[in-house]
């Protein structure tokens, strides 16, 4: 499932971004985990955008426009 995808890529962009900020890695191993950083933020920022078009698809009215609705989280 792509959501398994997203929170994998999304826990090794974490570690990704632990790891740079400790500044133990040799420029070469920082650039390399940069470069994975990227695509782990590219990946995860593409699945955002398309749940977010799911969303509006739900969302939409019978006349096609858009009922755009706050999202409130609920206070526990």
């Amino acid at each position: 499932m792509a959501t398994d995808k997203f929170e994998v890529s999304l826990k090794k962009l974490e570690e990704i971004v632990t790891r740079l900020e400790t500044g133990s890695l040799s420029l070469e191993d920082s650039l390399k985990a940069f470069e994975e950083g990227v695509k782990h933020s590219a990946f995860c920022s593409s699945r955002l955008d398309e749940a977010e078009r799911r969303v509006e698809i739900l969302l939409r009215q019978k006349d096609g426009s858009l009922k755009r609705e706050p999202f409130e989280p609920d206070e526990e």
